[in-house]
């Protein structure tokens, strides 16, 4: 069975993000994010969100583990932080239903979602640039990087929260994860 840890980053919506992973028959566990990479074991990591980029713990050391990694909201801006691009301010905060447009179909992560999809997503900060090997799968009017995706290493992020209702195909970002996983 597919093992995935997610690394709380003490965000309001971690525990959906597990049962997200629980409900489509994925073995998983919350971990704390200070939990050394050498105490992981998992076919896959997911990068909960969180309200604070100085609250990371760990996170930055687990980018070095040979496993997928899933970075959703401050878990994207980490990868994307510790990889070489840059995150800033957003020019809109607070959470809100947005309309993403998915410009990588090819993408393993988003690429299967509607060519518009309506997504809950918080933009206090978001990624400004994309790390090098990365691409933006998607983007917003509200946001230039919506979604980020390396698929030689196997590191993808959303600015938005798949495992919330208000997000309308979620749960198959969450399966294509999975798939990823499994895949390797």
């Amino acid at each position: 069975m597919t093992r995935i840890v997610v690394v709380d980053n003490h965000g309001q919506f971690t525990h959906l993000e597990r049962r997200a992973l629980r409900d489509l028959g994925v073995d998983t566990e919350l971990i704390d994010n200070d939990t050394r990479p050498a105490d992981i074991d998992a076919d896959g990591i997911v990068l909960s969100g969180g309200p604070d980029i100085d609250r990371i713990g760990r996170c930055p050391d687990y980018l070095d583990l040979d496993v997928p990694i899933f970075g959703i909201c401050l878990g994207m801006q980490i990868i994307a932080d510790e990889l070489g691009g840059t995150v800033g301010g957003g020019e809109y905060g607070g959470y809100a239903d947005v309309d993403v447009e998915i410009t990588d179909t090819t993408d393993p992560l988003v690429g299967t979602l509607a060519p518009e999809t309506r997504v809950w997503a918080s933009h206090a900060d978001e990624v400004k640039t994309v790390p090098e090997g990365f691409t933006r799968t998607a983007r917003s009017d509200v946001c230039s990087i919506e979604a980020i995706a390396n698929a030689e290493t196997d590191r993808y992020g959303v600015q938005w929260h798949p495992e919330v209702a208000h997000t309308e195909r979620g749960e198959e970002v969450f399966e294509n994860f999975i798939e990823v996983c499994e895949s390797r």
